[in-house]
């Protein structure tokens, strides 16, 4: 049994401040490259820093995660050794995502040849899993169309995000693209109407209309839904508090404000 506990206690070292999660990784060049030609989506990479120039087989490994969407991040040789499960992991570990990532745009175009008006949830830099997860359960139980993150400084599809969702994430479609700011431009070229949620100077989410190609952006937990976002919003809505807080759970937020939408979509 205490072998068991040390086990388990190694599997939740820290690295940066965030835990490292054994369920969802792979070590190795060889792994890492057969998940890239499989199609896999991986979220983030860690390598050993060096002072010397990388062979050439693993430079190109690092590129090619890093052009496929991955966080590349450096860390020191003794706490890269902490991290490996197995003496074969060849310099390069990587984190996959336990579900592949959709082209948002192939999606918005099936959904609109099928006659419907898709319903799009933005998360703004989301950092907290659980969030995330409740976030996915919420989707799945409003039948929203399709959640939207970004590749950098967001919280990715990971093992933690699934155990959070409760099983939904393997329902609803998920996009990670390189710049909301860019994709929310594209998508209001195809007349979607954009939402976001904002404490101060917004409209009461009960009093506006719904209907229609919508995005709700749900901002990050601390700094709520950057300027850049903002200035892009047809319409900013808040939740009226009538207590001693001035804010929700990012989570609980979304899903007042989805449900809402949903019932007035109904009609």
């Amino acid at each position: 049994m205490a072998k068991s506990k040390k086990n388990n206690k190694e599997n939740h070292k820290l690295e940066n401040n965030n835990p490292v999660n054994y369920l969802d990784r792979i070590e190795g060049r060889n792994p890492i490259s057969e998940a890239l030609k499989a199609g896999r989506s991986i979220n983030k990479v860690w390598v050993a820093k060096t002072d010397q120039r990388r062979d050439k087989r693993l430079h190109e490994l690092i590129v090619e995660c890093k052009d496929q969407g991955a966080i590349i991040i450096e860390v020191e040789r003794n706490v890269f050794a902490g991290m490996a499960e197995t003496p074969g992991h060849q310099g390069i570990i990587a984190q996959v995502s336990p579900k592949d990532y959709v082209d948002p745009f192939e999606l918005i175009d099936e959904l609109k040849a099928k006659g419907k008006q898709p319903f799009i949830l933005i998360l703004d830099s989301l950092q907290d899993g659980y969030n995330f997860g409740s976030i996915l359960r919420i989707s799945e139980a409003a039948g929203v169309d399709l959640v939207v993150i970004p590749e950098r400084r967001s919280v990715t599809a990971d093992a933690h995000v699934a155990k959070a969702s409760a099983g939904a994430i393997e329902f609803v479609p998920i996009a990670r693209v390189t710049n909301l700011a860019t994709f929310i431009d594209r998508i209001k070229g195809q007349n979607f109407w954009i939402y976001g949620t904002e404490v101060d100077r917004a409209e009461n989410y009960q009093n506006v209309d719904y209907q229609g190609s919508i995005a709700l952006i749900i901002g990050n937990e601390a700094k709520g839904m950057s300027d850049n976002l903002k200035k892009r919003c047809d319409y900013l809505v808040n939740i009226p508090m009538y207590g001693r807080i001035n804010s929700l759970n990012a989570a609980v937020a979304a899903g007042i404000i989805v449900f809402q939408a949903v019932e007035q979509r109904k009609q």
